[in-house]
């Protein structure tokens, strides 16, 4: 072998074996907060159905489910008991079983219930809310039963898409309500938290979430209470700290030298308040990114933003609650309906934009493509069984439905999405409630129709 070729060789050799030794695993997971999900009588009146005599909570929903179900992990406040009838809101909340079954349906993975309101029924309230939540596998934490089942479960560990998160969740106090023995509810004390936050350390997960019930009401910039407890759970290894409680929208704030991001309060993600910026809250979405290299992985924030939702309240002698997603529906004169919803949508996308643009820090809000860009619909294949039903079927109806005519055929589109994962969750939506099995999501620009082969992230 010449010596040319014996050092092109150890050349080669050196340059994979410096490839395999650098060769790094980048993955992401998206997750979703909202704000203060409360029932007051407003709202538990509207969900009751006078026919069946049951409540019901799907129109609720509806139209921001396929975005909760969109992100990889869910995570909300249940500012509320599940403590049985009589159902009541405000002073003394506890709302139907059917509340908690519809956010699960709608997406939501994860509820914190350490808040103000724990403890409104009593020990009755805090442990029949945890044995409904377990009863449909979401997971929760802030209040526990006694204290073997807050050591066995606390801080909650989540995983999902091969992170592992560190959960925590605390609450100012329960409105002068003694904690029932021998329940548990996690109340804001520095001594603790410190201690939680070494536990969480410890369980090695790749970010610890602290989701805290503080404030004042109605205020729209955090007191230096909050800042102060702010700053030890960043000194104490949190990454993420979420707010609620004082039911109008604080800023966000993304620290991008220290890798960590704190929402001071979210606003109202549902409620029965109509007062100006009570009305509605943001939804914040977080993309981690992990990178596996030579067997260590480093998380760390690679995306924030927001998006802001309203709750409309119609007329009449029950009225019906709905939440909107701004990115879809700002602009709709159709759903969000009557002069005075959408002048008070218009304030409230006013307010939040206001504070937003002043306060925030690195963290823009979603908005919804072009629509000369990028769409994706729903093709139905089998058109002989579906002519009839399509006319008639209020989830097809909602999405919307065209009928595509060309040369050679004759082909059904359902709605238009602007992000792959919604259309394929309104795929899902479709097929769970209708008897349609064969659908295509499409992807189509102008008049150009690609089939996509499903897959678990957006397509380029």
């Amino acid at each position: 072998m010449s010596k040319h070729v014996y050092k092109s060789l150890i050349c080669l050799g050196s340059f994979f074996c410096a490839y395999h030794t650098s060769a790094q695993d980048t993955t992401r997971i998206s997750l979703l907060f909202v704000g203060d999900i409360m029932q007051h009588d407003s709202n538990i009146e509207a969900a009751f159905d006078p026919v069946t005599k049951k409540y019901n909570y799907s129109s609720c929903f509806e139209y921001v489910a396929p975005v909760l179900r969109s992100a990889d992990l869910t995570i909300g406040n249940l500012e509320l008991t599940l403590a049985g009838s009589p159902y009541k809101g405000y002073p003394q909340f506890s709302a139907p079983d059917a509340l908690a079954i519809e956010l699960k349906r709608s997406g939501f993975d994860v509820l914190v219930t350490a808040n103000n309101h724990s403890l409104d029924r009593r020990r009755k309230g805090v442990e029949r809310t945890i044995d409904v939540l377990d009863s449909l596998q979401i997971q929760h934490t802030g209040t526990f039963k006694d204290s073997t089942h807050r050591a066995s479960t606390y801080p909650l560990l989540i995983e999902k898409n091969g992170f592992r998160f560190s959960l925590l969740n605390y609450t100012y106090g329960t409105n002068g309500i003694p904690v029932t023995k021998p329940n548990i509810v996690n109340l804001i004390d520095t001594v603790t938290i410190k201690t939680d936050l070494a536990t969480a350390r410890a369980q090695q997960t790749d970010a610890i979430i602290v989701f805290m019930h503080w404030g004042l009401e109605y205020q729209s910039l955090p007191s230096k209470d909050q800042k102060m407890v702010a700053a030890l759970c960043f000194r104490e290894g949190a990454k993420l700290v979420i707010g609620s409680h004082p039911h109008v929208l604080q800023p966000i704030v993304w620290n991008k030298q220290d890798d960590n991001l704190i929402a001071y309060s979210l606003g109202n993600f549902v409620s029965g308040q109509r007062p100006r910026y009570r009305d509605g809250g943001a939804m914040l979405w977080v993309e981690l990114q992990k990178i596996r290299k030579d067997s260590i992985s480093t998380a760390s924030l690679h995306n924030a933003n927001y998006e802001l939702e309203w709750i409309q309240k119609t007329g009449g002698a029950v009225p019906q609650f709905t939440v909107f997603p701004f990115r879809y529906f700002e602009n709709d004169t159709l759903l969000v309906k009557g002069k005075a919803s959408q002048d008070a949508l218009a304030i409230f996308a006013k307010d939040s934009r206001a504070l937003y643009s002043k306060h925030n820090s690195n963290v823009p809000e979603r908005v919804r493509p072009r629509l000369d860009t990028l769409v994706y619909s729903i093709r139905l294949n089998n058109q002989e069984e579906l002519d009839s039903l399509f006319i008639q079927n209020k989830i097809l109806n909602f999405y919307g439905i065209e009928k595509i005519r060309t040369e050679n055929s004759t082909q059904w589109m359902i709605g238009r999405f602007y992000e792959y994962a919604l259309a394929k969750q309104a795929m899902l939506d479709i097929q769970s409630k209708t008897t349609i099995t064969q659908a295509r999501i499409v992807r189509r620009i102008d008049l150009e129709e690609k089939i996509l082969t499903p897959r678990k992230d957006n397509p380029d």
